[in-house]
């Protein structure tokens, strides 16, 4: 625990910008943490990536979820309410495993010269990424089917279903063509965790500049839908118990989480603090915030939620993004307040 905390303490190099979007601010570019496996048997072992990791060799700062206890936050932050957070975000925490990278992939990032992630290479790479659901609820239709593949394929499909939404980055998931090959999988806390695997989702809303991606998925699974109608209810409790707890001090700790899966292995924990808050506006004028931080991150943690400890986001959400030479990691952008 000193070496977490004295991480914590630790004075960082300033950020990078590589563009200067307005006064009122600075658009972030740096390099994706996605992670990219090859089409063959040696590349896609997935422990071979992990412990060969150069960016975070032996992972020290990051925490089994299945292990994470208060003594793992800060000395002064060490409140059952924000463990109780951490852990329902936990629950909500996916793999995004995308087998198709799409033909619209644009050269560049938008009004940038910096190359966008993916437009050339091999078009069925295995990407892995993070992400995060919410808004889980029930459909009962009896004149309408349940959108899943099996229901697809099925003379006898569900009139029962559960939708929900998954936020992860633009980056990860780019549009229709790659969420067709796109899959979700759900509660790898740990090796050896039974699989669950949801393979049908769709894009909902995408924006390629501020780099989130929101995706609709479906199960008619009722134990799996009634379980995540569950935990999306306590973490929606916990959350807006820490949001109110530390809203007026969010700038004075400057707390950042995240639950990400590193690469593509089981969900891990990272606790820092972010450095800079960067604002700029939308196209309607509202203020848009980015963050960098000192949470650790690994290939595996793009489009995984990050959590700025007393900050309430609305869409676009606030995803990571990726990580810059200066050593920090980077968010897209989001609608915070």
């Amino acid at each position: 625990m000193d070496t977490l905390n004295s991480t914590l303490k630790a004075d960082v190099p300033k950020d990078e910008c590589s563009t200067q979007s307005d006064e009122d601010g600075c658009q972030i570019l740096g390099e994706h943490e996605t992670q990219v496996l090859e089409d063959s048997e040696a590349d896609l072992d997935l422990h071979k990536h992990y412990a060969g990791c150069t960016k975070n060799p032996g992972h020290e700062q990051f925490i089994p979820v299945d292990k994470f206890t208060i003594q793992h936050l800060p000395e002064d932050r060490r409140d059952e309410d924000l463990v109780q957070l951490i852990k329902n975000t936990a629950d909500l925490t996916v793999r995004v495993d995308v087998k198709v990278t799409s033909s619209c992939r644009p050269q560049y990032w938008p009004n940038k010269t910096r190359p966008y992630p993916f437009h050339k290479g091999k078009k069925t790479n295995l990407r892995l990424g993070s992400g995060i659901i919410w808004n889980v609820h029930m459909v009962q239709d009896e004149t309408a089917a349940c959108w899943c593949k099996q229901c697809q394929q099925s003379n006898s499909p569900k009139h029962v279903w559960w939708e929900f939404y998954v936020d992860t980055a633009t980056h990860v998931v780019f549009d229709d063509e790659e969420a067709k090959h796109t899959s979700l999988t759900l509660f790898y806390d740990r090796e050896g965790s039974p699989e669950v695997t949801v393979d049908t989702v769709r894009v909902d809303k995408v924006d390629i500049e501020y780099d989130v991606c929101m995706l609709k998925g479906v199960t008619c699974n009722r134990r799996l839908g009634r379980k995540l109608v569950h935990i999306g209810k306590d973490f929606s409790e916990s959350w807006q118990k820490v949001c109110d707890e530390y809203k007026t001090s969010r700038d004075d700790h400057k707390l950042v989480y995240i639950v990400s899966h590193p690469h593509g292995c089981h969900k891990q924990v990272s606790i820092g603090r972010w450095r800079k808050k960067y604002v700029t506006k939308d196209k309607d004028g509202n203020d848009l915030y980015q963050f960098t931080y000192t949470t650790c991150t690994c290939p595996g943690s793009s489009g995984a939620n990050v959590q700025c400890v007393g900050y309430s986001v609305d869409w676009p959400d606030l995803v990571h993004g990726g990580c810059l030479r200066s050593g920090l990691n980077y968010s897209g952008n989001c609608k915070a307040f």
